[in-house]
């Protein structure tokens, strides 16, 4: 006979950098917990636990959010992506290399989930979603420029207690060029 299964666990799928993972978790788990003592994901940082210094930032459904208050049975079925999910293969994605070459880093603790958020950044930027510091929030055909005020704002949860954030703005904004290159290129190959 098989165990009946405890009303405070469920078991569940996660889909983590495009692969599934089933777990049995107590209810109260959390996304972080789950991804770094139960998955061995450690790329991902526990800073604070509270939600307020975004080293644990991933991308859940594309948007960013703080694993810590994310509970592991909110985020079954959605597409989750670690910083371990974010290079293709040996290729790193633009804003990693932007952060490598640029120096956003410096400890490197929170850098995994500045890099995640920034990549939500850019995307929710190019969307054309305003933020506090965006001084015409009426839609129109292309979004404002992506000022160093405008990622100052926009990546403000997330913390570097080292002081990177000169090296940082740098990297999301030449992360977002290369994003918006790419974004017209193939616009124009789609055109073709």
């Amino acid at each position: 006979m098989a165990p009946v299964p405890s009303s405070t666990t469920s078991t569940i799928t996660l889909n983590i950098n495009g692969e599934k993972h089933h777990l049995s978790v107590d209810h109260r788990t959390t996304l972080l917990d789950a991804l770094r003592e139960r998955l061995d994901l450690t790329g991902t940082k526990k800073g604070c636990d509270q939600g307020q210094c975004g080293a644990c930032t991933v991308l859940l459904g594309r948007r960013r959010a703080v694993a810590c208050l994310t509970l592991a049975v909110a985020a079954e079925g959605r597409e989750i992506t670690t910083i371990e999910g974010i290079a293709d293969g040996d290729d790193l994605h633009p804003v990693q290399q932007a952060f490598l070459e640029l120096d956003g880093y410096q400890c490197g603790y929170c850098t995994p989930g500045q890099i995640c958020s920034a990549i939500a950044v850019i995307e929710e930027h190019a969307a054309g979603w305003p933020s506090a510091a965006t001084d015409d929030v009426r839609p129109g055909p292309t979004p404002p420029p992506l000022t160093p005020d405008e990622i100052r704002e926009r990546m403000s949860g997330n913390l570097c207690r080292c002081g990177a954030y000169v090296s940082i703005v740098q990297a999301v904004s030449r992360g977002a060029q290369v994003h918006a290159e790419s974004r017209t290129a193939a616009a124009e190959e789609a055109a073709a």
